[in-house]
């Protein structure tokens, strides 16, 4: 019998490129027992994705390279594995959840004949394939999963999309979840029922969980163990609770320091004088389904409005409507005093450098053929006022630097970068444009700990330096508690309440509020313990 359910030995993994060799990994070694969760922590480009990569056999070779190691399943050598015994093993015996579920999930067939045809492909029955994918839409949480299983990726959130791609992942019931970045995308109540239900998994079937990701609030509530790598090295492990206590390694404890909503609530700031901008009954259906249902909120200048909520209670249709992306039915949006909803496209044109967007899904919002440099510099093509030519290379090295990123990295393509730079890159375009209102949906809900602790510094500075405004769009309610100045809660296309930081969060006054608090997740394991054990009596499941 095997020691260990899966074993990583002296791993190292390189990748050839033009501007030479890249050594992702190094000599990585790992274990993960059957009903365990191991959790590799680490910021973007640590070698974490790379290392689950090579499990799975997804390694682009060439330029990637396995240069040493063996990677053991049930005490076979997955390395000297024929592609076929991969292929019987990935997807029915080792599943994977990726970070980015758009990229993933085929646009042109419905989800329910996706999720389907994981278990099709592994010799299951179409009807009992099917009967399984409609239990599993309702189990990740897909509201009206029946008419669910006739839609297609686009028509879901970017929250639901990741649910799908979970429930793709769990369909053939597997030995080993690979599960990178899984919750990134979702908001705090559907996070903390994903991982109740990875939870539940384990405890059906006595999976291994190897969760990658950059954010200790879940590690704290899933993880039993904890491999913390950085530039391509495991620097630290040990159980989840001693590391954050006790971190022996400097990169461990710059993490751990980096975690947001552990200080003080910032001071109130005034509302003096016009508002910047003004929703006054924004509407927008889609069919039956109405997405604003008569909203209205202000931004002063200066002033950051955070707005959260679950996947699909409304935040991205009105940060769309709020730049004109897409127009709702009625309302009106004033940006000093002009009604943006009524100005020409011309008219609109000219503000676009006053009203920037930072999307939520990079991937899809970067030319995959234009170099970093291309896409930071297009703003000044299109609008060359803002910046003489000679400048440019200058500038974008800048903006870089800024964003956490190095000026070398120009001359990429958005491929090369992992999802949380990819994000970088999309922050540093925004402020290529000298904005006055930056709306960021979700925009650093990729970031890894101690990037999204500098990048939200960078805001927040730019935000004294120049007055910037900015709508930010969030479901990670630590960095609102530390970023924002007022909050506007959002429920099924509706405002449930709105406040300062400090009447939100230290005094929630609407049940919906109160439940997304108590959702969210704190990065001490020992205090994660103490909510969960709360949280089960409170439900039943355990006696007081």
């Amino acid at each position: 019998m095997a020691e260990h359910l899966l074993e990583v030995r002296d791993l190292s993994v390189e990748f050839h490129t033009l501007a030479g060799t890249v050594k992702a990994v190094q000599n990585v070694s790992w274990y993960l027992d059957r009903g365990e969760t191991l959790a590799i922590l680490g910021e973007s480009g640590s070698g974490k994705s790379v290392s689950a990569s090579a499990i799975m056999n997804l390694i682009d070779m060439p330029p990637g390279k396995i240069t040493s190691g063996t990677i053991l399943f049930n005490g076979r050598d997955m390395l000297k594995m024929t592609a076929e015994e991969r292929r019987a093993i990935n997807g029915a015996k080792i599943a994977m959840i990726f970070q980015d579920p758009l990229a993933h999930l085929n646009p042109v067939y419905p989800v329910g004949w996706q999720i389907a045809e994981m278990m099709t492909t592994h010799g299951k029955p179409g009807a009992e394939s099917s009967a399984r994918a409609l239990e599993l839409l309702k189990r990740v949480g897909i509201p009206e999963p029946e008419a669910a299983m006739r839609k297609y990726p686009f028509q879901f959130s970017g929250g639901q999309r990741q649910r799908l791609m979970i429930a793709m992942a769990i369909a053939c019931k597997p030995d080993i979840l690979i599960a990178d970045e899984p919750t990134t995308a979702l908001d705090v109540t559907v996070q903390a029922q994903v991982l109740a239900l990875l939870e539940e998994l384990q405890r059906e079937t006595g999976m291994g969980l190897l969760l990658i990701t950059h954010d200790l609030g879940v590690v704290a509530e899933i993880a039993d163990r904890v491999v913390v790598m950085n530039s391509g090295h495991i620097v630290e492990t040990g159980n989840a609770a001693e590391v954050y206590r006790n971190p022996q390694h400097a990169y461990t404890k710059k993490l751990i320091d980096a975690a947001p909503g552990k200080g003080d609530i910032p001071a109130e700031r005034e509302r003096q004088g016009e508002p910047l901008l003004k929703a006054v009954g924004l509407k927008k259906t889609y069919g039956a389904f109405h997405a604003l249902k008569g909203v209205d909120f202000s931004i002063m200048p200066g002033e950051t409005v955070a707005v959260v909520g679950e996947s699909g209670s409304g935040k991205s249709t009105l940060a769309r409507a709020i730049v004109r992306l897409d127009d709702p039915q009625e309302g009106q949006v004033f940006y000093r005093g002009n009604d943006l909803l009524a100005m020409s496209p011309r008219e609109v044109f000219g503000l676009r450098r006053d009203l920037q967007m930072v999307f939520q899904d990079p991937t899809q919002s970067l030319n995959p053929r234009m170099s970093v440099f291309r896409l930071i510099s297009e703003a000044w093509v299109i609008h060359p006022d803002i910046l003489p030519k000679a400048k440019w290379k200058e500038r974008v090295a800048e903006l870089l630097v800024k964003v956490g990123l190095k000026p070398d990295m120009a001359e990429r393509y958005p491929h090369q970068f992992s999802g949380g730079q990819r994000q970088r890159i999309a922050i540093a375009r925004a402020l290529a444009m000298e904005p006055k209102l930056i709306v960021c949906d979700e925009a650093v809900s990729a970031l890894d700990v101690s990037i999204q602790a500098q990048v939200i510094a960078l805001l927040d500075g730019l935000r004294r330096e120049f007055g910037l405004s900015y709508l930010f769009i969030a479901h990670d309610l630590p960095v609102v508690r530390d970023f924002a100045d007022r909050v506007i809660v959002m429920k099924a296309g509706e405002i449930v309440e709105e406040g300062t930081v400090r009447q939100i969060f230290d005094a929630p006054r609407h049940p919906y509020t109160q439940a997304l608090l108590a959702a969210s997740l704190d990065p001490d394991p020992e205090v994660q313990a103490a909510r969960r054990s709360a949280r089960r009596i409170n439900e039943g499941l355990v006696p007081a």
